[in-house]
């Protein structure tokens, strides 16, 4: 399956989420999506991210828009994560890559001299109609909620 580029339709995808749900982009169709990719709960980066996008939520609920925290742990972690953190928002269990690959985020990264293949830190916000409206990729934490909210909120009115 070939990376989703901007401005295409994103492919149905079910996938699943905290809370037992399973996440259907289909289901989805008439509100605003936000998919943040992140690497592993419970790391200071990645925690800071979700109470970033946390503490934004009900702007973002004012925007027509849902938040989903995707990264490769499990439900379980999942559970644990967003109880402790209060996150109102569901995380994805991508275990199988099926969306890390969708989106492309799975990049080679390096840590202590080693290599390792890893979740590229990168968010993106899907339109009404499903199509990818805007990627950030790589991300460094500190105001990107902010900036996605902004951008949702931009193109909630346009």
């Amino acid at each position: 399956m070939m990376p989703v580029a901007l401005e295409q339709q994103v492919p149905a995808f079910t996938a699943q989420a905290t809370s037992g749900l399973e996440v259907s982009l289909d289901a989805l169709r008439g509100k605003q999506v936000v998919l943040y990719f992140y690497p592993k709960d419970n790391t200071p980066g990645c925690t800071t991210e979700g109470q970033d996008f946390r503490d934004l939520h009900p702007q973002f609920l004012a925007c027509d828009t849902l938040v989903f925290g995707v990264s490769r742990d499990s439900l379980r972690t999942h559970e644990n994560f967003r109880a402790k953190q209060g996150f109102p928002f569901e995380l994805i269990s991508d275990k199988d890559e099926q969306l890390c690959q969708l989106f492309d985020v799975i990049k080679l990264k390096k840590l202590y001299g080693k290599e390792y293949l890893g979740v590229d830190r990168s968010t993106f916000l899907i339109d009404r109609n499903g199509t990818l409206r805007q990627a950030w990729r790589s991300v460094k934490v500190p105001g990107h909620a902010q900036a996605v909210l902004d951008a949702a909120c931009a193109l909630s009115q346009a």
